[in-house]
């Protein structure tokens, strides 16, 4: 937990959960009240997110002296991995109890917290991960689908490609490494990391991710290979997204400053640190919904 001075002119709340973690805030004029929880994907796991945010929503309410009742009465604005379409934000609202609250997926409220109202791209790379961009006012995304239809260069996704490619040391396609060794080790031989996989959850592919990156810094040519390919989905999507040379690039998650060695030279030069975090983002946008409401009741 954690006070942030701030000033506003009446109390919102703002939600930023994701695959790894969930923080929620709420800003009044003594500052910022914020708590932070374990994973909030709707998606993976619907019940368990619900449950993680509503145990915020505890935490929150007894370091901020306000009653449930009082944060459920708050605009309130949750952006949220997993959110994929219309039908599961309002089954979010529903299950949470606010009475004014706007449900997003996490995707804007991280773009809004990295660029604020300046042009500019976002590559979000967490457990999960999506490309974002800004330029004129008007925002574009891609990705964030999840990890079995997408996620390229998240953490999950780093952590499945970094055993991939083990595996294709063991089948002789690609020279073993220390990598690949540390892997078989780790689940015993082959057949361990096949049935690690079968089971295992995208936060559990992503805790494999550390280990690449650090190999990969090392020297080590399969987890450089792995690295490669992400920074280079990356760099494939960004002018697809209307990003041209100059303009601000914010590589943002857990995961996204370890690509910036494997993107082209024009767009290293480029990387610009954030203006914000997504919770940053989400405030920002906890705002704006509070004055929509309050222009709608003049």
């Amino acid at each position: 937990m954690n006070r942030m001075a701030t000033h506003t002119t009446s109390p919102i709340l703002a939600i930023d959960g994701g695959g790894t973690r969930c923080r929620l805030a709420v800003r009044n004029n003594d500052g910022d009240t914020v708590v932070e929880l374990g994973s909030a994907n709707v998606t993976t796991n619907f019940d368990t997110a619900i449950a993680e945010i509503i145990r915020g929503l505890d935490q929150l309410g007894a370091i901020a002296g306000l009653s449930l009742d009082e944060l459920s009465k708050l605009p309130t604005y949750a952006g949220l991995a997993g959110v994929a379409g219309s039908a599961i934000a309002e089954k979010v609202a529903k299950a949470l109890p606010f009475t004014r609250i706007r449900v997003e997926d996490d995707r804007p409220s991280a773009l809004q917290g990295a660029l604020g109202a300046s042009d500019g791209v976002v590559a979000h790379c967490g457990t999960g991960s999506f490309v974002a961009a800004q330029v004129n006012g008007a925002r574009k995304f891609a990705g964030g689908w999840g990890p079995v239809l997408g996620d390229p260069a998240s953490a999950q996704w780093v952590g499945r490609r970094g055993l991939s490619v083990t595996l294709d040391a063991v089948d002789g396609i690609a020279p073993h490494s220390d990598l690949s060794k540390h892997f078989l080790d780790l689940h015993s031989d082959a057949a361990g990391i096949v049935a690690f996989a079968a089971t295992a959850r995208p936060v559990d592919f992503g805790a494999l991710a550390p280990a690449i990156t650090e190999y990969a810094a090392a020297g080590d040519a399969l987890a450089q290979q792995v690295m490669q390919e992400a920074g280079q989905s990356i760099a494939d999507i960004l002018p697809v997204l209307g990003w041209t040379p100059g303009m601000a690039i914010c590589l943002t998650g857990g995961i996204a400053p370890h690509f910036a060695p494997y993107l082209p030279d024009q767009m290293q030069s480029c990387i610009t640190e954030p203006l914000g975090q997504p919770l940053s983002g989400a405030l920002a946008l906890a705002q704006e919904f509070s004055e929509e409401i309050t222009n709608e009741c003049l």
